[in-house]
């Protein structure tokens, strides 16, 4: 049964649905948001990868040399590092390590392929900082969390170390937006939508086919990647793309936990700014900070 605090949230996305005739720059706020306060006790330190503007988020001491490499979502055109600061914190906090997030380039001035671009350039950019691929866990939400997921096929493609793990939070795998539960779930998520999601991917894709692996993931090549694991909420109108996702992952032999939760709306993982001390939140968090340890060095 959900919390009253979820149910608040709940609420609270109700309250204020998608509008199509909304610009992206309104869509798009301040791209910091409430989000951009970490909890206490926090570093941030900004820094330069190789041309990709990111932030290192580190809470306390952290208790490995290991690093979680975050890629914020936002349907790609909206969202940032800075925006990402409370979930990067709560991040380290569970998982006792620093957390990378990572800046890249929003659509429609830069379509795709650039955030995949920005995605590799940072990964190769922590690997020159002395950090091995083995001591990398890459994760994101929502088109992050497709993000994540595409860096992996790149990576594959391009016949590089994979990293150590990864963490999928709600991904958009698909961008054609083909899942029965866009249908079946419309009425139970509050936040994301068929026609939403649709005007977003053509504004990355500006042109490109929808079903390019680096742009859709679910399409791409699984075998031998790293262990994963995806969480998602299964009244979500995305449900159907991490589900995709993981049977595929699974027919390639890869070792992925699917964690699906109930009632949940999508994002929230990063609603700690919105409505503190959610206990679905919470009890996400310490999962994936369970899951680093398990395979963090």
């Amino acid at each position: 049964m959900a919390s009253d605090e979820l149910k608040q949230l709940i609420a609270l996305k109700r309250a204020d649905p998608y509008d199509p005739s909304q610009s992206i720059a309104s869509l798009r706020g301040d791209g910091v948001g409430g989000g951009g306060i970490p909890r206490p006790d926090t570093a941030i330190t900004p820094c330069d990868a190789d041309g990709v503007y990111g932030e290192w988020i580190v809470h306390g001491t952290p208790a490995t040399e290991s690093v979680f490499m975050f890629l914020h979502g936002g349907g790609y055109y909206r969202s940032s590092a800075k925006a990402s600061r409370r979930v990067a914190s709560d991040l380290s906090a569970a998982c006792g390590c620093r957390c990378f997030t990572v800046d890249y380039r929003l659509a429609p001035e830069h379509p795709f392929p650039a955030a995949i671009d920005d995605a590799y350039t940072a990964y190769q950019w922590l690997l020159k900082q002395g950090v091995s691929a083995k001591q990398i866990v890459v994760g994101g939400s929502s088109a992050g969390g497709g993000l994540t997921a595409a860096l992996l096929a790149k990576l594959k493609l391009a016949d590089e170390s994979q990293p150590l793990a990864a963490v999928l939070l709600s991904p958009w795998t698909d961008l054609t937006q083909s899942a029965e539960t866009f249908g079946t779930n419309a009425e139970s998520d509050p936040t994301i939508s068929k026609v939403y999601l649709d005007r977003m991917a053509a504004q990355y894709l500006n042109g490109a086919d929808p079903v390019e692996p680096l742009a859709s993931p679910v399409f791409s090549d699984l075998e031998g990647l790293p262990p994963m694991l995806v969480q998602v909420g299964i009244s979500e109108t995305m449900f159907g793309d991490s589900l995709a996702y993981v049977g595929n992952a699974r027919q390639a032999g890869v070792q992925i936990e699917l964690d699906a939760y109930e009632d949940v709306i999508h994002g929230w993982h990063n609603s700690a700014h919105v409505i503190p001390e959610m206990p679905e939140a919470l009890d996400a968090i310490e999962r994936i900070g369970k899951f680093f340890k398990t395979h963090a060095v």
